[in-house]
């Protein structure tokens, strides 16, 4: 996941702008539910680097 979340935030951002322009309710619910989305990849994307760096201080450690 090279942007953690980045494109969708941004898509859904645009959905959800796009819908209360149009009045379109379900493209505003779309929208939020894209961003929701962006910001889940961008918390598992943390989350996978801070395992990652553990993982790795225990390895310098135990050399």
């Amino acid at each position: 996941m090279a942007d953690k979340g980045g494109m969708d935030k941004m898509k859904g951002k645009a959905k959800e702008m796009g819908g209360k322009v149009m009045g379109d309710r379900d493209k505003q619910a779309e929208g939020k539910g894209d961003q929701a989305k962006g910001e889940v990849k961008k918390a598992m994307g943390d989350m996978r680097d801070r395992a990652q760096d553990a993982q790795e201080k225990l390895k310098r450690r135990d050399s």
